[in-house]
């Protein structure tokens, strides 16, 4: 996989995320510089947000970003188009 390329990646339990993956084995997956995606608005879905990324940023859950993470369950693996990256990575961060 393309370590500069990013991605959405869909969990069975632990939830979305979007970041780089760095490594994979089987459903367990080594992501870096990756956000959760807790809640999006503009997009019908996660087909449609790797596509073509979201039109309400403002309305967007999307976490802080961390260096990396260790998601076991991955269930979903979707290359967001330059377009979805730049809009996903145009939402601010959601914090407490």
């Amino acid at each position: 996989m393309d370590k500069k390329q990013k991605y959405i990646v869909r969990c069975d339990r632990s939830g979305v995320f979007y970041g780089e993956i760095a490594g994979r084995n089987g459903q367990e997956v080594q992501m870096e510089n990756v956000r959760c995606l807790w809640y999006w608005s503009g997009a019908a879905s996660l087909l449609e947000l790797a596509k073509s990324g979201v039109k309400n940023t403002a309305r967007c859950k999307f976490t802080v970003s961390v260096d990396s993470i260790t998601l076991l369950d991955a269930i979903e693996l979707l290359p967001c188009t330059p377009e979805a990256e730049r809009s996903i990575d145009g939402v601010e961060e959601w914090k407490a």
